[in-house]
């Protein structure tokens, strides 16, 4: 279990030993019980939603195992991090702040992570494309398309197209408008891939306005606290964006570094929750003027995310097997040493 994903509402988290103990009343019981222990050897990460309880005892065990611990709002929003205290990484964050403001090497960490993640965009159209042909019985069957299918092969076309329109870009603003474009065709084919019974018409975050969006919404939120926590622990400002302008009120540098992923994780799984019928209309509720994921549809889709997070391929970029949360680590680690050397950082690649 390297992640603990504590979601009961008004639970209690203290530490016996070196265990996590979890307590918290049942729909069965008003009586406070022990829900779950969890040996603190097993854990790699904590997320926690709002009213979650933690002990300073449990904490002060997390930080000083060097887990760090995320906080998550009823809505799925991020709000913060308790993180272990690190080793001083002064020269590396001057080497950082000169970098981001070097026109150039904005430029050319920018154009790598979009190209990267038209890429993935791309691949993901290509292998549902290719699983659709084959034919998926264990499937709810799709809102639009049998394949081949016009619109989908023209979307594909409008992606490979692009990838000439990035490499003639002049200005990271140009490479965001590049992006967007991109982003909005690759939804337009990839929602036609999904149930009839969750449509999917366009991008909606605050609030999400449909199940489809608080999935896509929540996947990221959870991909951009690892991102955060794996910045910060190997020395760099998550702030400083190159892609994301830097600005107050977000880490920048972790919303650039999981770009590449999002169509891989975040939306990949989000189309199998719902084909494969794991979330249904009565894991997610309508709360002020939007639609969220509610507490067993949250345990549900971490476990799903947990399990993809984790799960082992064959890359053929690096050569041997690994994960995404390995792969997603290994992008800070990159974007570190491309600081000295640019050609050091190549963005995450599906196979």
């Amino acid at each position: 279990m390297p992640t603990a994903c504590i979601n009961h509402p008004d639970c209690r988290v203290s530490l016996q030993s070196e265990r996590l103990q979890v307590h918290g009343r049942t729909g069965q019981s008003e009586r406070e019980e022990l829900l779950r222990e969890i040996p603190l050897r097993d854990l790699d990460r904590v997320i926690l939603t709002e009213s979650v309880q933690v002990t300073s005892a449990a904490m002060a065990a997390l930080l000083r195992a060097g887990i760090p611990v995320s906080y998550l709002a009823w809505n799925g929003q991020f709000l913060g991090s308790f993180l272990p205290a690190m080793k001083a990484h002064g020269m590396a964050r001057m080497q950082q702040y000169r970098r981001t403001s070097d026109a150039g090497f904005a430029m050319t960490m920018a154009g790598r992570i979009v190209t990267a993640k038209l890429y993935n965009q791309r691949r993901v159209l290509q292998r549902l494309a290719a699983n659709r042909e084959e034919g998926d019985d264990s499937c709810e069957a799709p809102a639009r398309i049998e394949p081949p299918d016009p619109a989908l092969v023209a979307a594909q076309q409008r992606l490979e197209a692009l990838f000439g329109s990035l490499k003639q870009s002049r200005s990271v603003d140009e490479l965001r408008g590049y992006e967007g474009a991109a982003t909005a065709c690759y939804f337009e084919a990839w929602a036609c891939f999904l149930p009839r019974s969750f449509p999917f018409v366009r991008r909606s975050t605050r609030p999400p306005l449909n199940p489809v969006n608080a999935c896509i919404s929540f996947g990221a939120t959870l991909l951009y606290t690892e991102a955060v926590a794996f910045v910060h622990a190997h020395g760099l400002d998550p702030a400083l964006g190159v892609l994301h302008a830097t600005e107050d009120g977000r880490w920048s540098l972790a919303l650039d570094l999981i770009e590449p992923f999002r169509p891989v994780l975040v939306e990949a799984l989000a189309l199998d929750l719902f084909t494969h019928q794991i979330l249904h209309t009565h894991h997610f509720e309508p709360r002020q003027g939007g639609v969220y994921l509610n507490e067993e549809g949250r345990k549900r889709f971490f476990l799903q995310y947990e399990r993809r997070m984790e799960r082992q391929f064959m890359s053929e970029c690096v050569g041997h097997r690994t994960t995404l949360r390995q792969q997603l680590e290994a992008q800070v680690t990159m974007y570190k040493a491309a600081l000295e050397d640019p050609d050091r950082f190549e963005p995450f690649l599906i196979n």
